[in-house]
């Protein structure tokens, strides 16, 4: 990697929150959708239009289902319209009722895939190194009423896996993963997808890897993966036979899936240019007090989809520098803040000192095919100098920020 030089072009003058003009003339997303040969994946529509097979587990959903299989060395992949339909799917199939503990520091599908199947989620706290659930805190909130345990693999670090495996048997509870941030990352000794009673990705167009809109589940039982087949079309076990349990349309059409197949070919591409993008930040912002990046661990396999750190400061806090960064147009992101527990239709009152500490510090930076290396400088120096400057900007701040 390119070793930068610290102090080059030291930028602003002003910045564009205190009336200056913004650093970026377009928005820098934090998940701007990558895209692979876009005639690879015209020629693979086309023969979907071609042969008017569009939807029902056609060919292309059947081919992406089989490579995913290959990648993760799962036993199963069930392509679905969206994660959080999987999410509900699997709560389903696993004959969850009652309450599944599940973290308060996630996206809001999480919970909301729950609440949907009339489950209570019960929220635990988290790891404040991993952002991932914290074990103990799991065993804290199990009752008689709990029937399940959802792990996150929040910014794609592997939860832990094997400690909440030994909860979950030791008190006889089912364990899956909301894996949506964790296509093609590792846990200890295999590739996530593997473990739990089933694993669930996401393919939204903000994610790494993306078919437009999608997902996919992933298990290793059999029995599990044929009722998750039949549940994803109805109930129909297919053949022309009757619906044999209750079921839902989350089928994946054949263009997302031909999409999705486009985007595989590309996968290494997106993966070294989301590592070459979190190393340098990582280094150009590793000196600055009061930053903390959140970082992946080596020895494990990783897409590096987010860039992500834990922002405290005397005089601003993060929705003050995501306020700053917005301005300058780059488009940073307050993951997830505020947690579920603190949000409509959940707003109950839990003692999550970690998830508190951890959703007022957390801001993401923008990466991804769409953002290159002079990019991540001037973020990076904008930063710095905010950092630097933080008691005479916190002293106009409140003129123009609500």
């Amino acid at each position: 990697m390119k070793i930068i030089q610290r102090g080059r072009d030291m930028m602003v003058n002003t910045l564009a929150v205190l009336g200056g003009k913004p650093a970026f003339r377009q928005p820098l997303h934090v998940g701007r959708p990558n895209v692979g040969n876009q005639n690879d994946f015209v020629d693979r529509a086309r023969r979907a239009m071609d042969t008017r097979r569009l939807t029902n587990d056609g060919p292309f959903v059947k081919g992406l289902e089989a490579r995913i299989c290959k990648m993760l060395q799962a036993k199963h992949c069930i392509a679905v319209a969206n994660a959080t339909l999987g999410l509900q799917l699997v709560a389903g199939a696993l004959g969850l009722a009652g309450e599944v503990i599940v973290p308060s520091f996630s996206f809001i599908a999480t919970a909301h895939a729950l609440l949907w199947d009339g489950i209570t989620p019960v929220f635990a706290d988290i790891d404040p190194r991993t952002h991932c659930l914290d074990p103990k805190s799991v065993q804290d909130k199990i009752t008689d009423r709990t029937s399940g345990i959802c792990g996150v693999h929040v910014w794609g670090n592997p939860c832990a896996v094997e400690e909440l495996q030994i909860i979950a048997d030791a008190y006889g509870l089912k364990l899956y993963f909301d894996a949506a941030h964790a296509f093609c990352c590792a846990g200890p000794g295999k590739m996530l997808g593997n473990y739990g009673e089933a694993e669930v990705f996401s393919f939204h167009a903000t994610k790494f890897f993306n078919t437009f809109e999608g997902g996919a589940i992933t298990t290793n039982d059999d029995d599990l993966a044929q009722h998750l087949r039949m549940m994803r079309n109805f109930g129909f076990p297919g053949g022309g036979a009757p619906p044999r349990c209750l079921g839902i349309n989350a089928k994946m059409n054949e263009i997302s899936a031909a999409m999705g197949l486009t985007n595989l070919d590309f996968l290494k591409e997106f993966m070294n240019i989301n590592y070459v993008n979190h190393k340098l930040y990582c280094q150009l912002l590793e000196d600055i007090p009061g930053i903390m990046m959140i970082d992946y661990r080596e020895n494990y396999a990783h897409n590096y989809q987010y860039v992500v750190m834990e922002f405290v400061n005397e005089f601003l806090d993060a929705d003050d520098l995501q306020a700053i960064l917005q301005a300058e147009n780059i488009l940073a992101r307050r993951y997830f803040s505020p947690p579920c527990h603190e949000t409509p239709p959940y707003s109950i009152t839990y003692h999550l000192p970690i998830t508190d500490m951890v959703a007022r510090r957390t801001l993401a930076l923008p990466t991804g095919t769409a953002v290159h290396e002079d990019d991540i400088i001037k973020i990076c120096d904008i930063i710095r100098y905010v950092v630097e400057n933080a008691e005479k900007i916190d002293a106009q701040l409140p003129r123009l920020i609500d």
